[in-house]
């Protein structure tokens, strides 16, 4: 969030600076200064309010009284898994999408929801769908879910920003005096075109910027997130079918957009990425391969059962 502000103040003093030197007149910082208030307004905001604006961008609606036998199932199964990751119970939405997916919002325990989609109560079992509440709520132990929705915010925010700026620039703000643009350019030598280009450069990958630090972030805590699952239901094996139904789906969850994508267990925009290795599925990416979160579940579950089996065989001998 630091660096969030700064690079707003950058972008609103630098503007200044650039319009001082074209210009040779050295007016009021009001850019830096609105820009830098807005960037910390925009942050203590989107902190507030980015559980409900996540939820409510999905279309999600709150559990309250189950209707049917499958959300009476999620509902036990939240409860349980909420009391073997030792945290407060978390409220239970649902979003109205056939794809399998989930995700994990809040601030913290205390303040924490946990959605899953229509089609994933169709296609999990019981233990699959255990496995799956773990792993979100592994976010929620974590505080994962603190970071991630934050960033969920600021994606959506940075580009709202860039883009009403740019409309202020195109009524005239942004545009250097056609008298004097020319010369004071020519004076201030090779320094303003630099500056100037990296300026704009900076407006133009700023939503890019964010979006690939939340990527980053959730690519690192979904392995965690899969560990902690299975520390919960001391079954890694019904998580790994689980992701495996999951990934089977062909339809994206088209509920979830790219802003809050990094929330969900799985990525929800067609997961075409997600299906390779190599540095660019890993900058660009929302989740780590999930061969490799499968092949990581499997091998746990494998070991677990030898060593079940080896401790039975032992014990018989005895």
């Amino acid at each position: 969030m630091l660096g969030f502000i700064l690079f707003f103040a950058w972008l609103g003093f630098g503007g200044d600076y650039i319009w001082a030197m074209s210009t040779g007149h050295h007016p009021f910082p009001w850019l830096g200064i609105v820009l830098s208030v807005a960037a910390v307004a925009i942050a203590w905001y989107s902190y507030k309010t980015g559980p409900d604006k996540v939820l409510w961008s999905t279309g999600a609606h709150e559990l309250t009284d189950p209707q049917t036998d499958a959300e009476q199932q999620l509902v036990n199964v939240v409860e349980e898994m909420a009391i073997a990751a030792g945290v407060p119970r978390p409220s239970i939405w649902i979003i109205p999408d056939d794809d399998p997916n989930a995700l994990a919002t809040g601030h913290g325990p205390n303040d924490s929801h946990v959605a899953v989609t229509a089609g994933l109560l169709k296609i999990c079992n019981r233990d699959e769908l255990q496995a799956v509440i773990a792993h979100e709520l592994g976010h929620v132990k974590n505080l994962d879910v603190r970071l991630m929705t934050t960033l969920a915010a600021l994606v959506g925010a940075v580009l709202l920003v860039r883009n009403g700026m740019g409309r202020m620039m195109g009524g005239g703000r942004g545009r250097l005096p056609e008298r004097s643009s020319g010369r004071r350019a020519k004076d201030a030598g090779p320094l303003l075109a630099i500056l100037l280009a990296l300026w704009i450069i900076s407006w133009i990958i700023a939503p890019l910027v964010t979006q690939l630090l939340a990527l980053a972030v959730s690519r690192r805590r979904e392995y965690l997130a899969d560990d902690m699952s299975a520390q919960f239901t001391r079954n890694p094996l019904a998580l790994a079918s689980a992701l495996e139904k999951i990934e089977s789906a062909s339809a994206p969850t088209e509920s979830i957009k790219s802003g809050a994508a990094h929330l969900c267990i799985a990525d929800p925009l067609g997961r075409r990425l997600t299906n390779h290795e190599g540095w660019l599925a890993d900058a660009l990416a929302t989740h780590p391969p999930m061969g490799m979160r499968i092949t990581k579940l499997k091998g746990m579950g494998y070991a677990q059962l030898k060593k079940e089996g080896g401790s039975f065989t032992s014990s018989a001998r005895a």
